[in-house]
């Protein structure tokens, strides 16, 4: 880094980028979180927290973005799909 910056008086071209982050409000926005027991693999929670653990996150809080993301998408395709029509059995 001995090489030294050589400053040049050209023009500047500036944008201006619209605000897209959202305000302080729905940062600070939580779910209502439901407390649920769940009896999972001893492989999986080992895999979840061994990851957590790299990034430096709550197994747990992966697990919920997991199962969040799930219903995402699923939701978002069944409400994309139309449903075929269900046949009730006749009553006998």
């Amino acid at each position: 880094m001995s090489a030294k910056i050589k400053y040049t008086n050209e023009p500047l071209e500036a944008k201006v980028v619209r605000d897209f982050l959202p305000p302080p409000d729905q940062l600070a926005f939580r779910e209502e979180g439901v407390k649920v027991t769940l009896a999972l693999s001893k492989k999986s929670v080992d895999f979840f927290k061994a990851e957590a653990a790299k990034h430096n996150t709550q197994y747990q809080r992966m697990l919920r973005k997991l199962i969040d993301a799930y219903v995402e998408t699923y939701t978002q395709e069944a409400s994309a799909t139309p449903q075929p029509a269900v046949r009730k059995r006749a009553a006998g």
